[in-house]
């Protein structure tokens, strides 16, 4: 009879299973959208704080109120003034509720259409942080004129001639996150997500069961490597292992180092050059070939 070498088959195992540990675990699209979602994820006054120095929040629309959901005002970047604008979710529960989730009004968005043209008056840098479901679709707001108002801003940004950036750090949710959109670089967050509709909302119209949202999200294309193979976005910044809210100030430094780049580059464009690539770029989106 012939003896069986124990000592190769318990090596084997070990073998396999070592072998199955290093390889590497795929995201995919949804677990991107979780992490998009995170509330421990950093918001937009953890952004202010850990890259720009000087910041003077400015409030109000001069019509209606200060929308809490889109905060601005202007601040410095490595001694250069920008104009800071983004959408604010809040970090606790009274603040969720105070800035509607990120939700804006429409007077959020005038709010912004304001404090843009006053940055491009002086021809000030605008740095946007995306990071909304999408506009509230509240009654109010549709009374007083939310699609004229997101429609207002792109044509009011896609029009400044001042250096325009955006950053996509957590949901880039519809024409809320793309009234505030509208600019020469799009940088994005590996883990935030950029989409026309919520897979839930995709997956609700297109099958009537919101348990395919998964499938939604692979087939909406709403992460960042997709995007940046669209032509969507410009450049992925990175996050630190496990997502952003694992270590903010480190996912912060990432953001800021490429808000530094993008700034140089688009300082040594002239104004008018500058407005024309923003709008062959825009022209360009939705523009594609197999």
């Amino acid at each position: 009879m012939k003896k069986t070498d124990t000592k190769t088959k318990a090596k084997a195992p070990k073998k396999a299973e070592a072998k199955a540990a290093k390889a590497p675990v795929k995201v995919t699209a949804m677990d991107r959208v979780k992490l998009a979602r995170d509330p421990k994820r950093p918001h937009l006054k953890d952004f202010i704080e850990n890259i720009f120095d000087d910041f003077e929040e400015l409030h109000g629309d001069r019509l209606v109120n200060d929308d809490r959901a889109l905060v601005g005002g202007f601040g410095s970047l490595d001694g250069v003034n920008v104009l800071i604008l983004g959408h604010n979710k809040g970090a606790t529960v009274e603040e969720n509720m105070e800035a509607n989730f990120g939700m804006a009004n429409p007077d959020g968005y005038r709010k912004a259409m304001r404090l843009a043209r006053l940055a491009g008056k002086f021809h000030n840098p605008i740095i946007t942080f995306v990071d909304t479901p999408g506009a509230y679709p509240g009654r109010e707001a549709e009374e007083r004129g939310q699609a004229e108002a997101i429609a207002k801003s792109l044509e009011v940004f896609a029009l400044l001639k001042t250096p325009v950036i955006i950053v996509v750090t957590g949901e880039g949710g519809s024409g809320g996150a793309l009234a505030i959109a509208v600019g020469d670089k799009v940088l994005m967050l590996e883990n935030a997500v950029y989409s026309v509709i919520s897979p839930e909302g995709c997956a609700g119209i297109l099958w009537r069961d919101g348990t395919k949202a998964p499938e939604a999200a692979e087939a909406l294309k709403i992460t960042a490597s997709d995007l940046e193979k669209l032509g969507i976005i410009d450049e992925i910044v990175k996050e630190p292992a496990g997502g952003a809210q694992k270590n903010i100030k480190a996912a912060c430094e990432y953001v800021k180092k490429s808000l530094k780049v993008a700034l140089k580059e688009l300082a040594a464009i002239p104004v008018d050059e500058l407005v024309e690539k923003r709008y062959a770029k825009l022209r360009k989106m939705g523009n594609f070939y197999e």
